[in-house]
């Protein structure tokens, strides 16, 4: 034992210490940093959207939940029947119902939507403008198109709102210019001879309440005087379903205090009440002109986005037209609308007009992606 710690002491001694000196450790960590650095700060600058929408649930709290309203339907159920379901009593006669939208070039749902409302609408109520929200100077697509809805004519209250281009600029936001184009339908409203008790619908032209909803609430007496509409979600068409998240569609008892809007305005919300399509045209020409022309066209970060070849390529998958991650409030929900939107062979559920006129409408219904 004495002989041999020396020997232990000499072989320890002869290990190569210089490799793990003091001076080159702080020095290879400098040039990680040194590298690491200029990646994230590049990856921060590049996928800043992305990023801070994967962490959203840890920087934004969900509003609070609605109480939904259980929703009853069944052909050939008496509306009496119906009425006592949902805890309501029937009418002696059905309120007049007044269909409110602003227009921008959504010319095909347009036709679907006021098809399905046409048996119950008293008037169809539509304004429009010569300038998107971005302030971009457009036509008045419904004007030019306005034959195609010859079968509604003596319904409809048709006006024109004299939007402010980019150019003039009191301010350049485009939910305000949205705004005021919302709070413009008003005085329209009133020339087209709303009054206290009507029904009004609040929704933009791609949000479509069904026929039989809009029946039950004509008939209906007890409905909450506001009450906003659970709509089934899809993109591109009603292949891809995306959730039943769409709520801004809204009905309205028609009072002194009501004001059109598209922002929440109570907690009560009809289950299963429509339809919701985005970006549902049958022209990549519309597709990018909506992409420039609504309140959210910020969300076109290259001018590849509006590639027109790129553009149908992702119709077909699925995918988002911008690049950008679902926007959810919980990691579980993100991460499950994740990627494509699994595609659907079911046309069942769908408005009448559009199943009985399938050959026109095919670039809506499964199997149709391709667009002209």
């Amino acid at each position: 034992m004495v002989v041999a710690a020396p020997l232990l002491h000499q072989s320890m001694g002869k290990r190569p210490l210089r490799l793990t000196s003091r001076g080159s450790v702080p020095k290879l960590l400098f040039i990680v940093l040194l590298m690491i650095g200029p990646i994230c700060m590049i990856a921060l600058f590049t996928y800043r959207e992305k990023i801070s929408y994967f962490f959203r649930p840890l920087w934004d709290k969900p509003p609070p939940p609605f109480q939904y309203l259980p929703h009853y339907y069944a052909e050939n159920v008496s509306i009496e029947h119906l009425c006592k379901l949902h805890g309501w009593s029937i009418r002696s006669q059905p309120r007049r119902l007044f269909d409110g939208i602003i227009f921008n070039n959504e010319v095909d749902l347009l036709e679907i939507r006021w098809r399905e409302l046409n048996p119950y609408v008293t008037k169809f109520v539509i304004l429009e403008s010569n300038t998107t929200f971005t302030g971009i100077p457009k036509p008045l697509f419904f004007s030019l198109n306005r034959a195609r809805y010859a079968f509604a004519e003596g319904k409809i209250v048709h006006g024109v709102y004299s939007g402010r281009s980019s150019s003039v600029g009191l301010d350049k936001d485009p939910f305000v210019r949205e705004s005021e184009q919302r709070k413009a339908i008003n005085g329209l409203l009133c020339y087209a001879g709303i009054s206290n008790d009507d029904l009004l619908i609040m929704s933009d032209a791609d949000e479509i309440p069904s026929r039989h909803t809009m029946r039950l609430l004509q008939w209906c007496d007890g409905v909450p005087p506001i009450l906003h509409l659970e709509l089934k979600n899809y993109m591109y068409s009603f292949e891809f379903p995306v959730d039943y998240s769409s709520w801004r569609a809204s009905v309205h008892i028609y009072g002194p205090g009501t004001l059109y809007r598209h922002s929440r305005q109570t907690n009560f919300i009809l289950s299963d009440a429509g339809w919701h399509c985005s970006f549902c045209f049958r022209h990549l020409h519309e597709i990018v002109f909506k992409m420039t022309a609504y309140s959210h066209a910020d969300r076109v970060k290259h001018m590849e986005f509006l590639n027109p070849s790129r553009i149908q390529k992702l119709i077909c998958r699925g995918d988002d037209l911008f690049d950008m991650l679902p926007e959810e409030y919980t990691f579980k929900e993100l991460i499950k609308k994740m990627g494509s939107i699994p595609r659907s062979a079911s046309a069942v559920h769908l408005p009448a007009y559009l199943i009985e006129n399938a050959d026109r409408f095919k670039f809506l219904l499964p199997g149709g992606c391709l667009r002209e």
